[in-house]
């Protein structure tokens, strides 16, 4: 029986940087991405199925109504972002591991859809004083952009005793070790 890996994170903790390195250096794990799906217009060279899946805002509404969605969010009037409970239980039947790279409202409301079958890991940095050096150290945002960030970052970190375990990145070789260790034994218990 295929699981799921829930991963939450302030943004800077490293979560994703985790996520990559598990998938790429740990294909044992039979791991593959849930794509989210979002009402906004693709960004770059993002595409459609790959990065996200992109529907305009009545079609999410469509998908909503449908009952189609495990948990969405609309982050900003019109704007949606959620998880289609087919392209999931697709890859569950496939005999994958389904793992999520969300925000952390989203990753407590798959945990509640999905329960046993699911690890919810809370990857947390060492302190907000670290979270700021990371972001600053990132030189992708303005200060402004940065405390935004922070503050949102304090919230989020209020979500963590809602996971079932969590992982303090103050050293990324040892968040990345722990993280697989949990992960091996979730997996391992089928």
């Amino acid at each position: 029986m295929a699981g799921l890996l829930i991963v939450s994170a302030p943004s800077g903790s490293g979560k994703s940087t985790i996520v990559q390195w598990l998938m790429k250096e740990h294909p044992e794990l039979k791991l593959q991405f849930s794509v989210s799906a979002t009402s906004r217009a693709p960004r770059g060279q993002e595409k459609d199925g790959v990065d996200y899946y992109f529907l305009s805002a009545e079609e999410f509404r469509q998908k909503i109504a449908n009952n189609e969605f495990m948990e969405y969010e609309e982050v900003y009037a019109g704007g949606f972002y959620g998880t289609l409970k087919s392209q999931v239980e697709d890859k569950l039947n496939a005999g994958y591991n389904v793992v999520f790279d969300v925000d952390v409202k989203g990753g407590v409301n798959i945990k509640k859809f999905y329960g046993e079958k699911a690890l919810s890991l809370f990857i947390q940095p060492p302190s907000i004083e670290e979270l700021r050096k990371r972001l600053i150290g990132r030189a992708t945002d303005s200060m402004e952009k940065i405390e935004e960030r922070l503050a949102k970052a304090s919230y989020e970190m209020t979500f963590a005793p809602q996971f079932d375990m969590i992982v303090v990145n103050d050293d990324l070789d040892t968040a990345k070790a722990e993280t697989l260790r949990l992960v091996q034994e979730f997996f391992g218990k089928d």
